[in-house]
């Protein structure tokens, strides 16, 4: 940014270049690498569109994680839960956690074990 300009006047002068931006309401950002995933918590991402180009700008609170370790929330054993009609939430969290966090998988996985 250039000091001592107004917020307004630098959206006037991007809108000139044809630049635009715009706040999205993310709630959790994840970037998944070889090997690891970096989660952005708290986020601010501003998406932003420059000579046909788009590129989104994140901040917030960082934190890392093996690829191998997903991080597991309660949602996600809330949605799991909801989603097979099973509420015992240790088998959900060991479906979530054999799938590496991934949410359809751990419900097929679920709901092919309790087919008659």
């Amino acid at each position: 940014m250039m000091p001592n300009m107004d917020p307004r006047t630098m959206r006037s002068l991007m809108a000139k270049m044809g630049i635009r931006s715009t706040e999205l309401a993310a709630t959790k950002v994840t970037i998944e690498l070889e090997g690891k995933q970096i989660i952005v918590s708290n986020p601010q991402v501003t998406k932003i569109e420059a000579q046909g180009a788009l590129s989104f700008q994140v901040t917030g609170d960082v934190s890392e994680v093996d690829a191998y370790k997903a991080e597991i929330t309660d949602e996600d054993i809330k949605t799991v839960s909801e989603q097979t009609g099973i509420s015992d939430s240790e088998k959900v969290k060991a479906a979530l956690e054999a799938e590496n966090g991934d949410i359809a998988k751990a419900i097929m996985r679920l709901n092919n074990t309790n087919a008659p």
